[in-house]
């Protein structure tokens, strides 16, 4: 089974050649990855241009590396549906430089490129490290060798789709893993306007950001200095946590009756 790495920082991020050699020895591996930095585009894929790819020379012997030159989730695909054989059985994204903890996870291309996999119907995992300087990769690395590990051994759900999270710290200060669910973070956007001398742009900036520190969720288990890990499913349904809406569809109903129904 071939091991498809890919990651949202682009082709030439230390955090995926680490993540490429703590994965060597178990097997195959190839990578697929944006050829530039590409964080925070989530989900998106490119429609309505091109999207070009180019293998380009590996620092890991014997790993077969594209560059492309669109989204994470554009490597994906390409990777999957064109550039590869069909022998990939897992798809690998990170490590990524920052966390991707709470709704971060909603627009991360880190997250994003993994979705990609899990709708192809492999088992993905995205792999974050909760710093954005002074990365440690030793920690990740080898645990994402065991996730892999565990999926190849059939241990873990061929269904998997895990988005985890790891202190930047050194190992002896990790306290744990934990299973978790997504936390609540926010931020306060700021728009700083400017001109160019020809017209006005707009340069979107995120301050800090508000964590809830709930028991149980991503952001709770990394303030703790443990590990998250995140089960992550595209069914977005509330489930057991809608909002109040008693009521709402017989007053729609009735609504809808008003505006279309005949006057008599």
């Amino acid at each position: 089974m071939k091991v498809l790495v890919t990651n949202d920082d682009g082709v030439h991020s230390p955090g995926l050649w680490a993540l490429v050699r703590a994965l060597v020895p178990l097997g195959q591996v190839v990578v697929c990855a944006p050829d530039r930095e590409q964080s925070a585009v989530g989900t998106s894929i490119t429609l309505h241009v091109p999207v070009r790819a180019r293998q380009v020379p590996s620092p890991v012997e014997g790993v077969p590396t594209w560059a492309v030159e669109g989204t994470p989730g554009d490597s994906v695909i390409l990777a999957l549906d064109h550039l590869l054989d069909h022998t990939i059985g897992l798809v690998v994204s990170g490590i990524n430089d920052g966390s991707n903890l709470g709704h971060d996870a909603l627009i991360s291309g880190t997250v994003g490129a993994a979705l990609q996999g899990y709708f192809h119907g492999l088992p993905a995992l995205a792999i974050s490290v909760t710093a954005i300087k002074n990365m440690r990769y030793d920690v990740a690395a080898p645990l994402a060798a065991q996730l892999v590990r565990l999926v190849l051994e059939g241990r873990l759900s061929q269904e998997s789709f895990l988005s985890v999270n790891v202190p930047n710290v050194p190992a002896e200060e990790i306290q744990g893993v934990e299973i978790t669910k997504l936390g609540r973070r926010s931020y306060r956007d700021t728009v700083a306007e400017g001109h160019d001398g020809k017209r006005t742009y707009y340069w979107i900036k995120r301050a800090e950001p508000d964590w809830r520190l709930e028991p149980g969720t991503d952001i709770y288990a990394i303030e703790r200095k443990y590990i998250s890990i995140t089960p992550l499913h595209t069914d977005w349904t509330c489930g057991g946590q809608q909002p109040n809406l008693v009521g709402l569809v017989p007053a729609l109903e009735a609504a809808l009756r008003d505006e279309f129904e005949p006057s008599l």
